[in-house]
């Protein structure tokens, strides 16, 4: 009997265990610091956020397109998203929303928010009980707030980074997440171990620019990662399809060289020269090749460019069928003698 409740006891502990400890509580506990804005000249609206708690997209941030932004954090209250831009929504200035709904808050003094709307109005609260360093600070379309934070300079260099890129023709989410890592790399989150989270939503108004009814058109919760702030960083850049998240290159080398001599013993590449001359482009992925290659790809019964496939593309499958084409046609070895030299190693 002791021991089958020694195993009762320690399961129970280990699940217990798995839940986040601050969200064992009636209310998430997100210290962290954050910058909530407005673009004036696109009309959108967003928060950026991050922490050393896991998941805190999942309660911090809160838009609303045409309406504003409102960040709600240290002993955070997730309903004050809501409730303050629907006021703002029925025409309440954020100050007078917030003191309404913070004037019904038992728990207000460790609460801190900050809100702005759409017209460049905002409000903030950062509760005496909000741990230290704590505090906040607003400029033009802007409110940036921070507790339990390395020092004031996180969200001095948080606002600093956001008001040098006022009217610069850049998205609301790329300035927000730039402002953000400034506050990052002053120190951010006093605590020690690994940065955790962080999140970036923006909403647009604007007819078109969403797929989705609430105009949500940015949504990265990095929910847990070493490098919370780079990794949504990286995420914005790759769907963004921003130039520089990848290596663009033609492809040079004696691989290339390979794939147009087999090519061309199946009549797919130059095929009205007798013999394929090794010439100054031999070793560069040219445009002709690359349309031989999809020909190939489309006639073999695999997906081409027009099927979303990557133009040129040589994947295993396709060596694979190219050896099998050659096979049949009957010159799979002389292909493969002519390349016996371009395949040794040198080195």
């Amino acid at each position: 009997m002791r021991v089958v409740a020694c195993i009762t006891l320690l399961t129970a502990t280990a699940l217990r265990a798995q839940e986040p400890v601050n969200w064992n509580r009636e209310d998430l506990l997100f210290n962290t610091f954050s910058i909530a804005a407005i673009d004036p000249r696109t009309g959108e609206v967003g928060v950026a956020v991050t922490t050393r708690v896991a998941c805190v997209g999942n309660g911090v941030p809160w838009v609303r397109a045409g309406v504003g932004a409102v960040a709600t954090q240290s002993s955070t209250r997730t309903q004050y998203g809501d409730e303050l831009l629907s006021a703002i929504a029925g025409g309440e200035s954020p100050e007078a929303a917030l003191k309404r709904y913070m004037a019904a808050d038992s728990g207000v003094q460790s609460r801190q928010i900050g809100v702005i709307a759409l017209n460049g109005k905002s409000a903030q609260h950062t509760g005496s009980a909000a741990q230290p360093w704590a505090g906040h600070r607003a400029g033009t379309n802007y409110v940036t707030q921070g507790n339990l934070l390395t020092g004031r300079e996180v969200v001095d260099a948080v606002a600093a980074t956001f008001e040098s890129t006022e009217g610069q023709p850049r998205h609301l989410a790329d300035r927000l997440i730039e402002a953000l890592a400034a506050g990052h790399a002053k120190g951010g989150d006093a605590r020690k171990g690994r940065a955790q989270s962080a999140a970036v939503v923006v909403a647009d108004n604007r007819p078109g620019r969403s797929r989705r009814s609430d105009g949500i058109t940015v949504n990265i919760n990095v929910c847990e990662h070493a490098e919370p702030v780079g990794e949504m960083r990286r995420i914005y850049d790759n769907i963004s399809q921003t130039l520089g998240f990848r290596t663009l290159q033609a492809f040079s080398g004696n691989d290339i060289w390979q794939l147009k001599v087999m090519l061309h013993a199946l009549g797919r590449y130059r095929s009205g020269e007798a013999e394929l001359v090794r010439g100054a482009d031999a070793l560069v992925y040219t445009a002709d090749a690359i349309a031989a290659v999809d020909a190939f790809r489309v006639d073999a019964g695999m997906a081409g460019p027009n099927a979303g496939v990557p133009g040129g593309l040589v994947d295993s499958e396709t060596v694979e069928r190219l050896w099998s084409a050659l096979e049949r046609a009957g010159k799979a070895r002389a292909v493969r003698e002519k390349l016996l030299e371009t395949v040794s190693v040198r080195r």
